[in-house]
């Protein structure tokens, strides 16, 4: 998760006449600021927080959960994390698994897990939910099917949202009771990384392909 996954600009491009100079040399021109995107595809732009980063070398929520999670294995919350295109996180579970391309990354956002342990009245520690971003300042439900990006100073980081990442019945014995029930329809997205970067904690910007209301 820790190295950047750039690619450099492509050779053979040629300053098109009358543009910018700056202009022609790379494909990050325009509001997306993402090589090989054109132009204007990412149209709203939110700030944003990425308040926790996980990749967890190991599954530790399997077999039965009455027999408890799996121990970790090594470091699993980073300051940043490297992704890659098509692959997912490096150094996560998921990395790298063709079952899981569309689903190799998963984002929760802060403020439902908040109201939910106001709901339940316990404490609710995000990275128990095993998503390996947390995200404030958007609603992240709203991001199923929809093309966006995180950037949060390295370069944006395209992600294509796929389907809901439901909560499983670990959730009721990692958190606690109500939290599986109470999860449904608010327990992120799994998505697929369209490019390689690299995200940190802290503040950055997300933009969408539409807006997200």
């Amino acid at each position: 998760m820790d190295a950047s996954g750039e690619h450099p600009a492509g050779d053979g491009t040629t300053a098109r006449d009358g543009a910018d100079a700056r202009d022609g040399a790379d494909a990050r021109d325009g509001a997306d600021g993402v090589a090989g995107l054109p132009a204007g595809l990412l149209t709203t732009a939110y700030p944003v927080t990425v308040e926790l980063l996980l990749a967890a070398p190991r599954h530790r929520y399997e077999g039965r959960p009455a027999d408890g999670p799996a121990p970790a294995d090594g470091p699993e919350l980073h300051e940043r994390i490297t992704v890659r295109a098509g692959l997912g996180i490096v150094g996560d579970r998921f990395h790298g698994h063709p079952a899981h391309r569309q689903a190799s990354v998963t984002v929760i956002g802060a403020e439902p897990l908040e109201a939910l342990a106001a709901e339940l009245g316990i404490p609710l520690d995000p990275a128990l939910t095993r998503r390996n971003v947390v995200l404030r300042g958007v609603d992240v439900e709203a991001l199923r099917g929809v093309l966006f990006s995180i950037d949060t100073g390295s370069g944006p980081v395209v992600l294509q949202g796929h389907r809901a990442a439901n909560p499983c019945a670990w959730m009721d014995v990692a958190i606690g009771p109500g939290v599986f029930r109470g999860m449904r329809g608010r327990g992120g997205i799994r998505c697929e990384p369209l490019t390689d970067g690299v995200l940190t904690l802290g503040p950055g910007t997300l933009r969408a392909a539409v807006p997200l209301g």
